[in-house]
């Protein structure tokens, strides 16, 4: 299905909480390397900083990324997400040497209604290292937060 199909109705709402996934090109695990995963946290952090989002948790598996946040006053969704990708992509770049792309076009993203839980929500999120088997308990692995711990 062409692109532009795929985002014909997507919106952004001030103050929507979002789960979004996003995943490398090809699905290479760039992110087993440390340094790179931090790069992406970095990046997550600073667009809290910048009043974009609130984070509320995310996880930085080897080849994708789950991020549950909430849009701040004048965020738009893709923009954030395109913001993610293209800093992060760069400063990836320049610490690794390659030329190849870093992510993947698109992302899934899912606007929870009000009668999804988030803290349930950002429980599944965080122990997605847990399902892969990456970790025998979730505090051993290191690409993760949420705002309950």
């Amino acid at each position: 299905m062409p692109r532009k199909f795929l985002l014909k109705g997507r919106t952004s709402q001030t103050n929507q909480i979002y789960h979004v996934t996003t995943c490398t090109e090809a699905r290479h695990p760039w992110f087993v390397n440390f340094r790179i995963a931090r790069i992406v946290i970095t990046e997550m952090r600073r667009l809290q900083e910048e009043q974009r989002v609130v984070s509320l948790a995310w996880v930085v598996m080897p080849d994708h990324v789950h991020w549950l946040l909430q849009l701040r006053e004048d965020s738009d969704l893709s923009q954030v997400i395109k913001k993610l990708k293209g800093r992060s992509s760069r400063q990836i770049r320049l610490q690794s040497g390659q030329t190849a792309p870093v992510w993947q076009r698109g992302y899934h993203d899912h606007a929870l209604r009000c009668d999804e839980s988030v803290p349930q929500i950002a429980r599944y999120i965080v122990a997605n290292p847990l399902r892969a088997g990456l970790v025998e308990r979730i505090g051993l692995y290191p690409h993760w937060d949420a705002i309950w711990l």
